[in-house]
């Protein structure tokens, strides 16, 4: 009897969360970039993700994310489906990106968008300008949606 009640108010409370938000689908894109790190660390803060033919170990917590974006600049990706991104980051943000990858020459660094892993760059050289690409993996409503919270790079306004 007990299990049955508690059912049910799972079932209302499942149904209910989606009309509380509005039905509004999240189009601003949520960037995150995690930095590989060594296999033996504590397994609650890293996460295993296949790159480049190997199992390698990421950072939970991103050293980079929609916060530190100023603005941005969206092509079409090499691939034809999708988008990528150039994104300027705020001051801070491009002192502790010149930081990172001074220090971890040699690492994988992997972007996340709203979630998923679109793309990896093998981090070559220090990153000094402030700036950070995604290669691909981003739709034409998360770039529509990027317009309407972040400016483009020259522009003082987001577009929408």
């Amino acid at each position: 009897m007990h299990f049955v009640r508690l059912l049910t108010i799972l079932l209302v409370a499942a149904t209910a969360l989606p009309s509380l938000a509005g039905g509004k689908k999240q189009t601003m894109a949520g960037f995150a970039f995690h930095l590989e790190t060594q296999p033996g660390e504590n397994p609650k803060m890293v996460f295993p993700q296949f790159v480049a033919g190997k199992e390698r170990v990421f950072r939970r917590v991103p050293e980079i994310s929609t916060k530190d974006v100023e603005a941005f600049n969206p092509f079409p990706s090499q691939d034809g489906q999708g988008f990528g991104v150039l994104l300027k980051l705020k001051g801070g943000a491009a002192n502790r990106l010149s930081g990172v990858t001074a220090a971890n020459t040699g690492k994988w660094m992997i972007a996340r968008v709203n979630g998923r892993i679109v793309d990896a760059v093998r981090i070559d050289q220090q990153i000094t300008d402030g700036e950070m690409v995604i290669w691909k993996g981003l739709s034409q409503a998360e770039i529509a949606g990027m317009d309407k919270k972040l400016p483009r790079i020259g522009e003082r306004k987001p577009r929408g």
